[in-house]
């Protein structure tokens, strides 16, 4: 059950990655690209859960998990939220760092001592396994982007409700703000989801309270999203001639 709850999971975040890149490759928006990296690294922690449920715990697979599930996929989920809230300026700058750190923490996650050996069929805390380094990356990955992501999807919920711009710098009006605001608010639950699983699953001490949390929170993300985007394009555009589904973060 473990093993199929992660494989959906890991199905769902493909579905969601891909229709991202599909957007991005048609569009060539900035935050639409993070997303899909952001997608994509959740997969690969989805998967390596899945691997693991399946065949056992490795080592190597707890460290590919931690390093994609817990530590890089939010802050670039979070890069497209501070694209679309504060524009393509401090975007860049933003994503110039963030590779950077990213970078850092790769090699830091998967070169880091382990304090115990990985294996058997249960599902290793980063407690057990690492020494600070790496903790400290996840806890900083998960839980200051998650408050960029849930800040500013409330935010521009708030401001989309109000009748004003959902976001800085991009002045155009916004039909069917209802729909909107909903979408972001539920991409700020599916975020909120997705931060708290793996202490939820630390204190339940359950595999499969991981991989639901998991399938819930991406499964929750991916709706906000399709909510947020398929809401009927605005009839006047002043600066970017984009779709509605640029408010969600």
């Amino acid at each position: 059950m473990n093993a199929a709850l992660a494989a959906a999971a890991t199905l769902v975040a493909v579905a969601f990655g891909l229709s991202t890149l599909d957007r991005w490759l048609r569009r060539r928006r900035p935050h639409e690209l993070a997303w899909a990296i952001s997608l994509a690294l959740f997969a690969l922690g989805s998967l390596s859960l899945w691997w693991a449920e399946a065949d056992g715990w490795s080592l190597g697979a707890f460290r590919l998990f931690y390093l994609a599930g817990a530590v890089l996929n939010v802050p670039w989920l979070a890069l497209g939220t501070v694209y679309l809230l504060a524009g393509p300026r401090i975007g860049d700058k933003v994503r110039s760092w963030l590779l950077l750190l990213s970078g850092l923490a790769a090699g830091i996650v998967l070169f880091a001592p382990t304090k115990s050996s990985v294996s058997g069929g249960e599902l290793p805390t980063g407690q057990d396994v690492f020494g600070v380094a790496p903790r400290v990356l996840a806890a900083v990955g998960s839980g200051v982007a998650a408050l960029v992501i849930v800040a500013g999807a409330l935010w521009s919920a708030w401001r989309v409700w109000r009748g004003r711009v959902p976001s800085l710098g991009a002045a155009r009006t916004v039909s069917a703000p209802s729909r909107l605001a909903f979408g972001n608010v539920l991409i700020a639950l599916g975020t909120l989801i997705l931060s708290a699983s793996g202490s939820l699953a630390g204190r339940l001490g359950k595999d499969r309270a991981f991989a639901v949390t998991l399938l819930v929170g991406i499964a929750v993300l991916f709706a906000g999203f399709l909510v947020a985007s398929s809401a009927p394009r605005p009839t006047a555009v002043a600066a970017d001639a984009s779709a509605v589904g640029e408010a969600a973060p």
